[in-house]
């Protein structure tokens, strides 16, 4: 009778400090190592720097890196934050490898998820009209199988 590997998934809480970034992609980097995905290290660590960083830049309080294997085959890699605005680069009608004006000050972070991203997307926490739970910014990237 085959064997399945146990689900699992890591959620790293970061407090309000500019190491918290640095300190999550080695999180991630070491992950992937003990799950034999070492081949989507620079991907994976691509897609979290860019939404920590939006995270850390554009919210207020603590957020959280969340890292799980999807049943599709695709490694998820999320941030949460207690902002429950979802930025425009990350809403409908956003196509792959589309960047921002070049006069634009901002936005090529999450240009830069939706070019290595094969999905992306925003989940909004919490009851509608009702207190926030913020938002889970996510991105996947898909390897040749789960471990």
């Amino acid at each position: 009778m085959p064997t399945v590997a146990p689900p699992w998934s890591y959620t790293l809480h970061l407090s309000r400090d500019p190491r918290s970034p640095g300190i999550a992609r080695s999180t991630l980097r070491s992950v992937l190592a003990a799950y034999e995905l070492g081949e989507l290290a620079p991907t994976a660590e691509l897609l979290a720097s860019e939404l920590l960083t939006n995270a850390h830049l554009h919210t207020g309080g603590p957020y959280a890196l969340h890292i799980r294997p999807t049943r599709s085959g695709q490694l998820r890699v999320g941030v949460w934050d207690k902002d429950p605005t979802v930025p425009s680069g990350l809403g409908a009608g956003f196509a792959h490898g589309v960047m921002p004006h070049e006069a634009s000050e901002g936005g090529r972070g999450l240009a830069l998820v939706r070019a290595y991203a094969d999905a992306w997307g925003a989940s909004l926490l919490g009851e509608p009209g009702g207190s926030s739970g913020g938002k889970v910014l996510w991105a996947e990237c898909g390897w040749s199988g789960l471990p």
